[in-house]
């Protein structure tokens, strides 16, 4: 058994398999729509999440977890006989999930709990989770898994290609004339995490240019430590990955779904790209 246990929030996109296999606990966002809630990836899986949403007239909300939920997923591990526990929660430049982790935390005093905001989301989030399980699972301690966090959060890169404006548009994330425009234009934004929010990083004219201009963007920081790509139901994925064959990259590449935390406000089409630029 780890001394220390790993707990995050399902804004991380890790698949269950992926969590399983890493000793990860993963703690829900709640998905609304209208009067119906759904557990993330409990109730609702990504699949699911994008079929109902081809057909859903307003867009779903998300709300961060019950300080509750995470307290419990301390609890289970300290009935493991772990001797402290890391959360690694999603950005909290846009959910409220790191205030209910930290409040479950300051109120728990089975063992020692060090929770970090990660100042991203998706797989820039997961990607940090399983370098801290990796670790945690040799016997890293709470303090030197919290140090290796922070240290790679400066490492850690999240861009995305988003098919449309609508859904950051009817999410209130950009005005409704800037998404008109766009429109006409057949503008293909590529965004970023940076500060811990998202940001627009370019613009670009075509779909086939802003996957091509992603992919160079990753070619340029490879070395790469790790690498992950979201889908968000974007028909063109395996094109992307394509583009990226070659990218020197020490672990493994890891392909999961973007999860409805994401998915609501990047809407169907996006595909992301997240790694670790490796230590120089």
């Amino acid at each position: 058994m780890p001394p220390v246990g790993i707990v995050t929030d399902s804004a991380c996109d890790l698949t269950a398999a992926l969590a399983e296999e890493a000793g990860v606990s993963v703690v829900p966002l709640t998905i609304r729509f209208g009067e119906e809630e759904l557990l993330d990836r409990r109730d609702l899986s990504p699949a699911a999440f994008w079929a109902r949403c081809r057909t859903a007239t307003a867009l779903p909300e998300t709300a961060a977890p019950a300080p509750g939920s995470f307290r419990q997923a301390y609890d289970e591990a300290a009935d493991r006989g772990c001797e402290g526990v890391l959360c690694l929660t999603i950005s909290a430049g846009v959910s409220a999930t790191y205030q209910s982790a930290r409040a479950a935390a300051d109120s728990f005093d089975r063992v020692p709990v060090e929770v970090i905001d990660t100042r991203t989301l998706t797989m820039g989030q997961g990607l940090l989770v399983l370098a801290a399980a990796e670790a945690a699972a040799v016997g890293e301690e709470l303090a030197q898994l919290a140090a290796r966090t922070r240290e790679a959060m400066g490492r850690t890169r999240v861009f995305g290609v988003v098919d449309t404006l609508d859904h950051l548009q009817r999410g209130g994330r950009i005005g409704g004339a800037k998404a008109l425009l766009g429109s006409l234009l057949s503008i293909k934004p590529v965004v970023q995490v940076k500060d811990g929010v998202v940001a627009e990083e370019s613009k670009q004219r075509t779909r086939a240019r802003s996957l091509d201009y992603l992919a160079r963007k990753v070619r340029a920081d490879a070395p790469l430590e790790r690498l992950a790509v979201v889908d968000g139901a974007a028909p063109d994925i395996g094109d992307f990955l394509a583009r990226l064959e070659g990218v020197e990259v020490a672990h493994p590449l890891v392909v999961t779904d973007l999860g409805p935390v994401v998915g609501t406000h990047a809407g169907p089409g996006t595909i992301g790209a997240c790694y670790q630029v490796a230590v120089r």
